[in-house]
């Protein structure tokens, strides 16, 4: 049977093999759910890179840009890190090009695997769907918070497993720990993630509607896949 694993932070990349794995690179708050929410709302591509510096220069090639520091948008981007800045007429058909604190960040360290998807609760199913089709092992990275684990895409990769389950068994210790914490956690999210220390860093910037709106379930039916250095959406 394939085998899921799950990597809890960019930082340990290193102690995966990446050479023969799918994997699903998630950043719940809010990376990979802006990325969802972009692509279901018409975006062209998006560009994950680390910098700020070379996400501004994308500008000059008819980009839109978007960055985010500790939760914060510097001055002179066109999108913050929130869903609902996706949600307007500009997104269609349009390049951008996206740079954040920790979910670019994971996309990037894991761009060496032969097939890689962004991941959130707003398109559980299409996830899972592809991880059906697919033939190998996989491996769900984590985008954490500094280097650091972090709650709420443990969550999902714990979701995702359980949406595996009978395809996919669990590789190692920590896919099994992200499967037991979703099923504790799964009856009532918000209440399960309401004292993570994201979710206080978010609220501490006053965008509650954030975090209710990245825990909702197959919102969008979108498949964001990495095509050399941008990401497209496969169900298009």
């Amino acid at each position: 049977m394939r085998k899921i694993d799950v990597c809890f932070s960019p930082d340990l990349i290193h102690l995966y093999d990446l050479s023969d794995k799918c994997v699903v690179v998630v950043d719940i708050f809010r990376a990979t759910s802006c990325m969802v929410t972009a692509f279901a709302h018409g975006a062209a591509e998006i560009v994950p890179v680390e910098q700020i510096e070379l996400c501004q220069s994308f500008r000059e090639k008819g980009y839109l840009i978007s960055a985010e520091r500790n939760g914060i948008t510097p001055e002179g981007f066109d999108f913050d890190n929130s869903p609902f800045s996706y949600q307007d007429p500009k997104v269609k058909g349009a390049k951008i090009c996206v740079t954040t604190t920790n979910g670019t960040v994971a996309i990037r360290r894991s761009a060496e695997a032969p097939q890689l998807y962004v991941g959130a609760f707003l398109n559980l199913s299409s996830i899972t769907e592809a991880l059906n089709k697919w033939e190998g092992d996989a491996l769900v990275v984590c985008a954490g918070w500094k280097g650091k684990p972090n709650l709420e895409d443990t969550l999902f990769a714990g979701a995702l497993i359980d949406q595996l389950t009978g395809v996919y068994e669990v590789a190692d210790d920590a896919a099994l720990m992200a499967w037991k914490n979703f099923n504790v956690a799964s009856k009532d999210m918000l209440t399960a993630v309401k004292n993570s220390s994201h979710v206080k860093r978010l609220l501490g910037l006053g965008i509650e509607k954030d975090i209710a709106f990245c825990l909702e379930v197959d919102r969008y039916d979108v498949l964001p896949e990495l095509e050399g250095e941008r990401l497209v959406n496969k169900k298009r």
